[in-house]
């Protein structure tokens, strides 16, 4: 085991490049399904390191593939690529040059520690048993459909089959250098849904004329706050947030129709189905009360809930406490949705958090805030760890 803990010292001597990777991504974030000159970036550096290397993935994916000497399981490790439409606040040299767009939740970092991580293995592959793939996702940040099922479908979990899977994500609720984990359920489902309410517009004096939707729209959203205070176990994650409401266009003019658009959090699929039928009969309930009509449509193929192999975490959790002075912790769950959930449908593996709280470093806005800034000293840290995963588990042991 001696020499896993050396991939951290090896990570160190290429920190300056993967902070330079980081940078270069940063600069030119590209939105969901856009990730263009990120993919190209990625595939030249992978080149470089002699690997065999597969692009246009489910749209901009891309994929390489390091085989080992001997035999062994195979481990996938993923990296997402897309920004966020948020224009950047952070006081840094290499800020965004794209206007409206940043990497606001750290997937530059991400994709910048996974080519990081690929260099290690690289450098080790005469003594790799098995095989490791890189995945680079477009679109995590959809949260529909996304880029994970997209890269599932074209078999990049398949020939050779993935054994394990694992993924990391920067977290500003950590502070700098800590990992956390958890079996079991670490993120939510978003489901976002939209109601539309349906009355019959009039005259603003004459409100008794009319089915004002308006009001109505005003009612659901507070019934809606009964499902999960009334209709769901209370020991059960739930969140309801009515995020958009849409009607009208003057102040006088009662309109026909208002539009709600929210997000459903869940961390368990039976509560998860049952919230989403009762959001349905509420909405429905309450429009027919005031002699109107609701339509409720969830989006489709919206990402599960991201449950981590209770087992598979417990033994990372022991080997990235050999990195010396490193701080490892259980983490707990967030209602955040993310489709690496889509992998660890296809195989058991582990979603993992790389703490970035760092108030000397600026670093204590929350991702996909405008003003969001990476503590830069994690970034070799989580290069190591994904390394470290990767040349245990295609261990044939384990």
């Amino acid at each position: 085991m001696e020499e896993l803990t050396d991939f951290l010292k090896e990570a160190h001597k290429i920190e300056p490049e993967i902070i330079e990777i980081r940078r270069q991504i940063h600069q030119k974030p590209e939105l969901a399904y856009e990730e263009k000159a990120t993919a190209k970036l990625v595939t030249e550096k992978l080149k470089d390191l002699g690997l065999k290397v597969q692009t246009g993935i489910g749209g901009t994916g891309v994929m390489a593939v390091l085989q080992g000497p001997r035999a062994g399981k195979v481990v996938a490790l993923r990296a997402d690529m897309d920004a966020l439409p948020i224009e950047e606040l952070a006081d840094i040299d290499f800020k965004s040059r794209v206007k409206g767009v940043m990497h606001a939740c750290g997937h530059d970092t991400h994709v910048a520690m996974l080519l990081g991580a690929a260099g290690l293995l690289v450098n080790r592959k005469d003594e790799l048993s098995g095989t490791v793939k890189f995945l680079f996702q477009p679109a995590e940040e959809n949260g529909g459909r996304g880029g994970a099922k997209p890269m599932i479908e074209a078999g990049v979990m398949d020939n050779p089959k993935v054994d394990y899977v694992f993924g990391l994500h920067i977290d500003n609720d950590l502070n700098s250098g800590t990992l956390g984990f958890r079996g079991g359920p670490i993120m939510a489902s978003p489901d976002t849904f939209e109601i539309k309410v349906i009355g019959r517009g009039g005259h603003g004096a004459y409100p008794h004329e009319t089915v004002d939707p308006v009001y109505v729209a005003a009612q659901v959203i507070v019934a809606l706050q009964g499902v999960s205070g009334r209709m769901i176990d209370p020991v059960q994650p739930f969140v309801i947030t009515i995020g958009s409401i849409h009607s009208g266009t003057k102040e006088n003019i009662i309109p026909d129709q208002a539009i709600l658009q929210g997000t459903l959090r869940t961390l368990d699929e039976r509560t998860r189905k049952l919230a989403k039928a009762k959001i349905v009969e509420v909405a429905k309930g309450v429009s027919k009360a005031f002699g109107a009509k609701a339509e409720v449509d969830f989006e489709k193929d919206a990402y599960p809930v991201t449950v981590n192999d209770v087992h598979v975490t417990e033994q990372a959790m022991r080997i990235i406490k050999m990195i010396p002075r490193t701080k490892v912790r259980v983490r707990e769950p967030i209602m955040g949705g993310e489709d690496f959930s889509r992998f660890l449908h296809e195989a058991p593996g582990t979603f993992y958090f790389l703490g970035n709280h760092n108030p000397a470093k600026g670093c204590v806005h929350p991702n996909h805030s405008p003003r969001f800034k990476v503590d830069e000293d994690v970034l070799k840290l989580g290069a190591a760890s994904l390394a470290m995963l990767a040349e245990e588990f295609t261990n044939p042991k384990c």
